[in-house]
């Protein structure tokens, strides 16, 4: 089992910055991909990006893409989501979801294994 739990999440006005971490823990050796996921009300959860854990290759979203980067630390079984010029329909209950496949490429919400219970991210206009 891999438990994840998510952290940073918060209010923020339109145009500002946040940061979230994903700490993993348990059976960190099997997690080849790491992801962040979203989820607005009303809406179904979504792929915001992911990183693959032995080459680092990073995947985004066309909707995030050049505002949110994500890096992991592998020391600390620990990955990042920067988001930046932050728009209020980025609103919703940010996710971490670790897979024991390396996926090259947006992986689905049914390709993740494990999932954090969510942070709340707020941005107001």
């Amino acid at each position: 089992q891999v438990r994840l739990v998510e952290s940073g999440g918060g209010l923020v006005q339109a145009g500002g910055s946040l940061r979230l971490s994903c700490a993993a823990s348990g059976r960190t050796f099997l997690i080849r991909t790491m992801g962040w996921f979203r989820q607005a009300p009303g809406k179904e959860r979504e792929f915001v990006t992911s990183i693959t854990w032995s080459g680092g290759s990073t995947y985004f979203a066309d909707s995030v893409k050049g505002r949110f980067t994500i890096s992991g630390d592998n020391a600390k079984n620990t990955v990042y989501l920067q988001m930046n010029s932050l728009k209020p329909e980025d609103t919703a209950l940010y996710y971490c979801a670790s897979t024991e496949r390396s996926i090259d490429g947006l992986p689905y919400v049914d390709n993740m294994d494990y999932w954090g219970k969510g942070t709340l991210v707020t941005v107001s206009s």
